[in-house]
């Protein structure tokens, strides 16, 4: 599994983590094992796509997944890589928009640190 993260904000405009016990819809995350991945609650506009959309969001699975997502939550994180601080976003396109839609602040990321060698790798 992963280790679990909160990001929260702080009064100096920073974001601080936190260890916390369960998903943003309470869905308690197994132990994690070390060296994994990180699962964190990164705000939205922390996020960068990356990759040029070869194509648009099928609006009806987004629609779908709003509609999960309001009653259940985000049931699978969206892959994250983070390079010197910065998160890259190269899977969920569709969860990532029915977020934005919905208005919410932050979303549940699989988080993975990588190298700039190892995004020029992914942008090919």
């Amino acid at each position: 599994m992963a280790n679990v993260v909160s990001l929260s904000h702080t009064a100096l405009g920073s974001y601080s983590s936190r260890p916390i016990r369960a998903s943003s819809n309470g869905v308690p995350f197994s132990k994690p094992k070390s060296g994994g991945p990180a699962i964190l609650e990164l705000p939205l506009n922390k996020i960068r796509r990356p990759l040029m959309r070869t194509r648009a969001n099928d609006p009806e699975k987004v629609k779908e997944l709003m509609e999960s997502i309001r009653l259940i939550g985000l049931q699978e994180p969206i892959d994250v890589l983070e390079v010197d601080g910065v998160y890259y976003g190269f899977s969920g396109c569709h969860r990532f928009e029915a977020h934005q839609r919905l208005g919410l602040p932050t979303i549940r990321c699989k988080v993975r640190r990588g190298t700039k060698e190892t995004l020029r790798h992914h942008m090919r």
